[in-house]
Parts: C-alpha cells; sequence; structure tokens
C-alpha cells in the first residue's frame, strides 16, 4: 500500500513518519504543507498521480483553538475546504483517505462517553470548522476512515505535557484547571491503531467508517499534570482550579470522554490506559 501523509511536520504527522519503519507492506510518502497545500485541489491531484497513491492519510490540520476563534476562516480553510479537496481528488482517484477529527465536536455536556452515534453539536470556531470537514467528507467521499480523537499529546510539537514539563522547571507553583475531565491520547498509540485497523478497512468496497480513539481511563488536566510530575519526581506544586480561572476565547467542553467500545470490538483493540502511556512517552 503507497501512503500520503499529509501535513508531516506536525505532532501526529511526524509520530507516522517515526513509527513508518515498522510498517513493512506500507510505503510512505511524508509531505509537508508548503510540498503538499491540501487548499489547493490541483496540487492534491497531482501528488496522489505523482505518487500513485493508495491511500491518504490526513494530519493537516488548523489545531489552535483559540485562534480559530479570531480567524475562523484560517481554520475553515484547512479543516474543511482542506478535507473537502482531499475528498474530491480521492473521489476521482479511487484512493482511500483516512481523516482525523476531535472531541471538540461535542458540546461537553454530557456524563456518559460519547459514541460515533451522537449528534454533534460544536461550541467552538475550532469544532465548527472540524465538523465542516467531516461533512465534506460524507458528501464528496463513498470510502473512507475518521478517527475522532482528544487531548492528543506526544514527543513532539506542542503539547500539554511539553507545557506542563517546561513550567513545573520555570516555577515552583502551577494552577491547571480540574473541572475539564476526557483522555489524553498518546499520538503513538493513535498512529499504530490506526496503522493496524487501515488495512482491513482499505478492503470494504464502500462507506465512511467512524470510530472514536483515546487511550483508556478518565483523567482531568489536573490529574495528568499530578501525573506529570510524579513520574519525572518534579518538586512543583500544582493546584486545582476552575476553568474560569483562565479566561480563554474559546470555551473547552467540560466532559469529553469518547466511548471506544465500537473500535475495541471491531478489531480486538487492546487500547492501553493513559497513566500507562504518558509514563512510556515521559521516559523517551
Amino acid at each position: 500500500m503507497r501512503i500520503l501523509v499529509t501535513g508531516s511536520k506536525g505532532q501526529l504527522g511526524s509520530q507516522f513518519k517515526e513509527i513508518s519503519r515498522l510498517y513493512k507492506d506500507m510505503k510512505f510518502f511524508f509531505a509537508t504543507r508548503h510540498e503538499v497545500d491540501i487548499t489547493k485541489l490541483k496540487v492534491v491531484e497531482k501528488a496522489i498521480k505523482d505518487g500513485d497513491i493508495d491511500c491518504i492519510i490526513n494530519c493537516a490540520s488548523f489545531t489552535g483553538v483559540d485562534n480559530a476563534e479570531e480567524n475562523f476562516q484560517d481554520a475553515m480553510d484547512v479543516n474543511a475546504v482542506g478535507v473537502r479537496n482531499l475528498a474530491l481528488a480521492s473521489a476521482k482517484t479511487k484512493t482511500f483517505l483516512v481523516h482525523f477529527s476531535t472531541d471538540y465536536l461535542f458540546d461537553g455536556q454530557k456524563s456518559v462517553p460519547y459514541t460515533e452515534d451522537d449528534i454533534p453539536d460544536p461550541k467552538t470556531a475550532y469544532g465548527k470548522s472540524k465538523l465542516a470537514g467531516e461533512k465534506e467528507i460524507f458528501l464528496n467521499l463513498e470510502r473512507g476512515l475518521i478517527l475522532r480523537t482528544s487531548w492528543l499529546y506526544s514527543a513532539f510539537g506542542n503539547n500539554f505535557v511539553k507545557t506542563i514539563l517546561n513550567k513545573c522547571k520555570e516555577k515552583q507553583d502551577l494552577k491547571v484547571v480540574y473541572d475539564q475531565v476526557g483522555s489524553p491520547t498518546y499520538a503513538y498509540d493513535f498512529a499504530h491503531a490506526t496503522l493496524t485497523i487501515l488495512p482491513k478497512i482499505f478492503k470494504m468496497p464502500e462507506g465512511i467508517s467512524v470510530y472514536n480513539y483515546s487511550n483508556e481511563g478518565v483523567a482531568s488536566w489536573y490529574d495528568i499534570a499530578i501525573a506529570i510530575a510524579d513520574i519525572k519526581k518534579l518538586q512543583c506544586k500544582i493546584e486545582p482550579v476552575l476553568s474560569n480561572h483562565f479566561p480563554s476565547k474559546a470555551e473547552r467542553p467540560h466532559y469529553s470522554l469518547l466511548n471506544k467500545e465500537k473500535i475495541k470490538n471491531d478489531f480486538n483493540l487492546n487500547i492501553p490506559h493513559w497513566r500507562r502511556s504518558l509514563n512510556r512517552c515521559l521516559k523517551k
């Protein structure tokens, strides 16, 4: 299988690049935003043709949640228009498309994990742009995979885990919100899960498959910060605070837990607990 990975310098794209050597039956082509700009349809079509691509894994995304509130069109250009171009080009060339979505599709008002069948109701500009991208896939493509995840982190890029590590080195006292609950996702686990299920879904003649994936367990941002300090033995006092302690342009969902029964049952996946995965990441 010949796979084009867009957005290859981002957090998730970098993770796919790191593990690609483990998948000998897949040939990867990694493209940065400058090499394959998904907001340009002709560029996407040319990349598919030139590489004789069987599958696109789209890691290109506008992920700035607060930034999207002030630059909504920029978010839409990548997360909706770009995804439409990928869907149109994939449909035209019979290429399989893997796209990543988010817990921000939901309003965060539930008290039980969100399933793939729950009706999206995003409250942020970022969430609205990601929902628009999902709709473009359903409108323009017959075969593809949408994987929704939450609270992504890794050894690459900027993320919450790196932020806590850096701040604990800079100061002795930290305040971290405890009224936002979900499950972090180690990008290493997520990328492996994607490449594990891909060959099975790739064989399906038609349909857009939607699955949730995050690490197991439940945590608040405060819980994760405490775990980071504990694992790394950092001498840092961490205090739990409410979200309103840190006013932001975008209101984060208070409950972001995703139900993963569907992906576990369909592919017999064994998903690690978030604390175990966090420990593995921090050892890197």
